[in-house]
């Protein structure tokens, strides 16, 4: 099972070599600014103090040759370095959207879609952030090891104070972390949060116009962006106050490894090269312990982001998955028995193999609970469903779904064009698949016909287009089983009627079932099945029903 650890882990694992190769560049750099004081006081020492100008002409050749290794070392230090962030966020990009796309689900369970676009785009950026952080945490180690031993070649006292009092910094820096990565976790969480509301609020936008909700969707999404932003503000505020103690540390430490150097100038302890050098470390050593504290906030905030992208890794699937076979060649009937689930209630249903049946629900929840059985989205409570005499729980959800198309009535569109979001589901004969549909009177009326590019989600197109568009998708799919949710109600009735022979041809000999409460699409059904209290009320044709069941007629002809 995934943990915050494993997935932290694991995206340093993956990219290994960049990071072992980002970590031996910057700790070349680290080392060439070690070298710089030192060799800035042999120039002193052995050039200026004796007089020898072939002395001071080599060290400074020494010296450029220092700055040539630091400055390339950086260089080619960083390219390995964003290579591995880059490539690690792609991987957890990878990593998530299998998850999300697997077939037994859950991954989306309790969560909205823009929060796991938040996770997958802000998370995953900021946990391949921990392997920069990995190379230049250690070449900061080591840049520190490197000048405490020319401190100590120095002067004794100089360098045992740098080997005890660097640890003792070191976690002082990691414990001022904690409320950082509190607060980190917190301001992710909002944003995640605020991202959901907004992509859930434009997606439904025109639904809100038209019943005039605006107003409360802006209240909502203000609340929600307020406590987005508060929580935004006391990460930076953690963040600010976290670097300014940082700089408040280091600088006491350096001002005491300064002073001390200076007595011991003073005393001819070491000589004026060495005191150079000796404070020219001390300088130095800023940009290594800076480095540690920038490298422990990334840790905190990794941490805090790894932990969101494992309970994605992690989340408990939706469906089970069994090891039987459905049989070759498939007939396409299917049997329902005792089906429990949210607002079904002992519900029993057979179809046959090649029928086109409709199902007419008074309450559109028991619509919605049949199709996310029949999806294979949910387990239910009680009871079963068998495609061709198999149980689908013993199935693979992705052998059920190879079967069975469940085309629901929000089916979105992809950007692209009208052809390639019909074509993308199959290969089914083009021009018959549009006809049927009557996609190919939309096509007509666009500018560049099948050619024309839409928007995502379809944007550009009325309600109706759309749908047509997406019908002929699900045509394509050509499926033995296909179940189609209320696939006209943003056509005109002569459009509906079409569709409606449409789908007695181009169904011929596949079992097709129909949710709706369309009287044109009722009547081109084979049969067609009253659903009441969760289960099956009665059963006949189209003209039977409406001669005989009044709470058919009231449903149907409202």
């Amino acid at each position: 099972m995934a943990t915050g650890r494993s997935v932290l882990l694991g995206s340093i694992r993956g990219q290994w070599r960049q990071v072992a190769v980002a970590a031996v560049l910057f700790t070349g750099y680290q080392v060439g600014e070690t070298l710089v004081p030192l060799v800035i006081g042999a120039v002193i020492d052995r050039g200026v103090a004796t007089g020898d100008s072939r002395a001071i002409a080599g060290w400074l050749g020494v010296l450029l040759a220092v700055f040539v290794m630091l400055s390339y070392s950086y260089l080619y230090g960083a390219r390995a370095c964003r290579r591995s962030l880059v490539n690690a966020e792609h991987d957890l990009r990878m990593q998530l959207t299998r998850r999300v796309l697997d077939h037994q689900g859950g991954a989306e369970t309790g969560r909205l879609p823009g929060s796991l676009t938040s996770i997958a785009t802000s998370d995953a950026e900021r946990i391949s952030y921990v392997n920069g952080s990995v190379a230049h945490g250690i070449s900061a180690v080591i840049g520190l090891l490197v000048a405490a031993v020319a401190l100590l070649r120095i002067s004794l006292p100089l360098g045992l104070l740098v080997l005890l009092g660097t640890p003792l910094l070191l976690l002082l820096i990691h414990k001022l972390g904690h409320p950082l990565q509190q607060r980190a976790d917190a301001e992710q969480e909002r944003a995640a949060h605020a991202s959901g509301i907004a992509a859930d609020l434009i997606s439904g936008l025109r639904v809100l116009i038209g019943i005039g909700a605006q107003p409360a969707a802006v209240d909502r999404y203000r609340a929600t962006s307020q406590e987005s932003l508060q929580a935004r503000l006391r990460a930076t505020r953690a963040n600010a106050w976290y670097d300014g103690s940082i700089l408040i540390v280091n600088g006491i430490f350096l001002a005491v490894v300064a002073l001390i150097g200076g007595r011991l100038a003073a005393t001819g302890s070491i000589s004026i090269g060495e005191l150079i050098a000796a404070v020219g470390l001390a300088q130095f050593l800023v940009d290594p312990l800076h480095l540690l504290g920038v490298v422990n906030a990334e840790f905190a905030q990794g941490r805090a982001s790894a932990g969101r992208v494992a309970s994605v890794l992690a989340a408990a699937p939706a469906v089970g998955s069994g090891n039987a076979v459905l049989p070759t060649p498939l007939r396409g009937s299917l049997r329902i028995r005792g089906l429990t689930h949210d607002t079904l209630d002992g519900f029993d249903l057979d179809v046959e193999a090649g029928e086109i049946l409709g199902v007419v629900a008074s309450d559109p929840a028991d619509s919605i609970a049949l199709l996310r059985c029949l999806a294979r989205e949910v387990e239910p409570g009680a009871g079963w469903v068998s495609l061709d005499g198999v149980k689908l729980t013993d199935l693979r959800p992705a052998d059920v779904r190879a079967a069975i198309l469940v085309a629901n009535h929000g089916a979105a569109l992809f950007e692209g064009t009208v052809r390639d979001n019909v074509t993308a589901a199959g290969s089914l004969d083009l021009e018959r698949v549009l006809r049927s549909s009557s996609a190919d009177e939309v096509a007509d009326g666009l500018h560049a016909g099948l050619d024309t590019p839409i928007t995502e989600r379809g944007q550009t197109l009325s309600g109706g287009q759309r749908q047509r568009i997406a019908l002929a998708r699900a045509f394509a799919a050509d499926r033995q089983i296909l179940v189609l949710h209320e696939p006209t109600t943003a056509v005109d009735t002569v459009t509906e009627a079409r569709i409606a022979a449409g789908i007695r041809s181009l169904r011929a000999g596949m079992t097709t079932v129909v949710v709706t409460t369309s009287p044109a699409l009722l009547a081109a059904a084979d049969r067609v099945a009253v659903v009441e209290a969760g289960a099956v009320a009665a059963s006949g044709t189209h003209a039977e029903l409406i001669r005989d069941h009044e709470a058919y007629r009231a449903t149907v002809l409202a």
